[in-house]
């Protein structure tokens, strides 16, 4: 059976700091497993060669790139949040957005009463709505 299971590549290292973070922060997140680079390579050691987490329930692999792109996670992906109340919502919204940038303010745009579209510190986008 063919499965599709969204991928974040972090570089230098980030992975393990987002994953603290994303655990810490939104409900339903946790680390499944994980993999680390040893000290044959090809990564650095101890950066994530292969993580299996599940990030508001949901489940997704994350790696730590030891080559350096030219590209880096855009607003065009992004996780969709539905948050049961305002204050969560609230919460989302300012945690995820320290240290990153809001893309778009919580406000209604009609389409939902409270929607926020921010990018995190580590450059991946979310969107935060209140159901």
């Amino acid at each position: 059976m063919t499965k599709a299971t969204p991928f974040l590549m972090f570089q230098h290292g980030k992975a393990q700091a987002a994953l603290d973070f994303y655990v810490e922060t939104i409900p339903g997140s946790r680390i499944v497993s994980i993999e680390r680079f040893g000290a044959e390579g090809p990564g650095p050691e101890g950066t994530v060669l292969r993580a299996h987490v599940e990030i508001a329930d949901q489940p997704v692999m994350v790696h730590d790139s030891f080559i350096t792109h030219g590209f880096d996670f855009t607003p065009s992906w992004s996780f969709f949040l539905d948050c049961a109340d305002e204050a969560e919502t609230d919460r989302l919204f300012a945690a995820l957005s320290a240290g990153g940038g809001v893309l778009m303010p919580l406000d209604n745009y009609g389409w939902s009463r409270r929607f926020g579209w921010v990018s995190d510190k580590f450059g991946v986008s979310w969107q935060i709505n209140l159901q």
